[in-house]
């Protein structure tokens, strides 16, 4: 079944806001387990705007489902990653200064760029997605250069959920399909909610993970952390029934 990861980058930003360590962004990772998460996701940037190195260097030890962790692949991200032992790195093409990922990697402009990263991290048993779009140009370049899944960018999904429903998922299961078919694991992330998550699920095959974070950390603030991350995982069960009907 598809498994929940919860990216606790918001919780870090509240955080930030005001100083100190409250909420603790420690405490939250650990909680989310607890109630069920089976991943746990951040994306430190340069000017630790959200989750800094430090959170990483603490959550890393810490952390007992898989710890995910996304970024730009500078040397200071990579040193890092290789420091933590994370479970997966998740790629991402964004600069230090856009406020969140809003691009899927160029695999063919990219190519001389990410095969070395991606050979690094792997040989220090770490496994490789990149976060990339519905193109399968661009998926079979991320088989080329030796990724081990890519992460499927679900914002135009949600948008366009608002209107079609399930529908608007059918580019992502064609995509899922191809990225399955040469080998690649499939996850996704961006936008998805307690709105469309099942309708995604139902309708994206071979599909590894999900990785929520924005939606997932404003429904607690009216859920509670523990029901809300039961919640998404009711929805993704829900569309694992509607997958095997």
């Amino acid at each position: 079944m598809t498994r929940l990861s919860v990216n606790i980058n918001k919780v870090a930003t509240l955080r930030n806001a005001r100083g100190g360590n409250v909420p603790n962004v420690l405490q939250t990772a650990l909680d989310c387990e607890r109630f069920g998460a089976q991943g746990i996701t951040v994306h430190p940037r340069p000017d630790e705007r959200h989750i800094r190195y430090s959170d990483v260097r603490e959550l890393a030890p810490a952390v007992t489902t898989e710890f995910n962790i996304e970024g730009y692949p500078t040397e200071d991200f990579i040193e890092l990653v290789l420091e933590a032992k994370a479970g997966q790195v998740t790629l991402v093409p964004d600069p230090p200064e856009v406020l969140t990922s809003n691009a899927g990697w160029n695999t063919i402009e990219n190519e001389e760029m990410l095969k070395p990263i991606i050979h690094r991290f792997q040989e220090a048993g770490i496994r490789v997605s990149l976060f990339i779009e519905t193109d399968e140009k661009m998926i079979e370049g991320a088989k080329k250069v030796g990724a081990d899944r890519i992460e499927l960018y679900t914002e135009a999904f949600a948008v366009n959920h608002k209107t079609m429903g399930s529908e608007a998922a059918a580019e992502y299961a064609k995509s899922a399909a191809y990225a399955h078919s040469i080998g690649l694991g499939v996850n996704a992330g961006h936008d998805l909610s307690l709105d469309n998550l099942a309708d995604f699920v139902a309708a994206v095959p071979h599909l590894d993970e999900v990785s929520i974070g924005h939606a997932l950390i404003a429904d607690a603030l009216y859920l509670g952390l523990e029901n809300t991350v039961q919640a998404y995982r009711r929805q993704i069960e829900l569309g694992w029934e509607r997958k095997s009907k």
